[in-house]
């Protein structure tokens, strides 16, 4: 697992992303969607709404590790993050990540029958940074291909375990 400090700086790359992509396994195949987190912090976990009775409930029931990417092109940063996944109807954390976005989804409401949370636990993942244009890119990718050097294209660190 990741250090407090570590955690503020995924919290950091991610919060204003806000939508994510998860990926569950379906059988054989990998699948994805978008899911938006609907926490203020990040202490490790992501949380998600969901319908309990979404396909992406069973895939995760049958195989729980599943994937969460975050992509700001604009800003030039990526992260991925991997771990296990849980559903709950636990409605104090129902009441406690409810927001306006979140009832539009659900338009019975909190007490909706269907209304869940995803939980994920993140046990690795990485991240990569780069505040350079695309032209700074092409200079220093030329640059070290002249040299036979790999660019340094910004910041990537891996980390967790599993």
């Amino acid at each position: 697992m990741s250090s407090p400090e570590h955690k503020q700086k995924i919290w950091s790359l991610i919060k204003d992303i806000k939508t994510g992509m998860l990926t569950t396994k379906h059988g054989e195949e990998l699948r994805s969607r978008p899911m938006v987190l609907v926490q203020d912090e990040y202490d490790g976990t992501l949380w998600f709404y969901t319908d309990l009775e979404s396909e992406k409930v069973f895939e995760v029931e049958g195989d729980n590790d599943v994937c969460v990417t975050f992509s700001d092109t604009e800003n030039h940063v990526y992260v991925s993050l991997t771990g296990v996944g849980r559903t709950t109807d636990d409605k104090s954390l129902i009441e406690k990540y409810w927001n306006p976005f979140v009832s539009a989804w659900f338009p019975d409401g909190k007490d909706s029958p269907n209304v869940g949370m995803l939980e994920i636990k993140v046990e690795k993942g990485e991240h990569w940074n780069s505040d350079s244009s695309k032209m700074v890119k092409l200079v220093k990718t030329a640059k070290a291909k002249a040299k036979n050097e790999q660019p340094d294209l910004g910041e990537n660190e891996k980390f967790g375990t599993k």
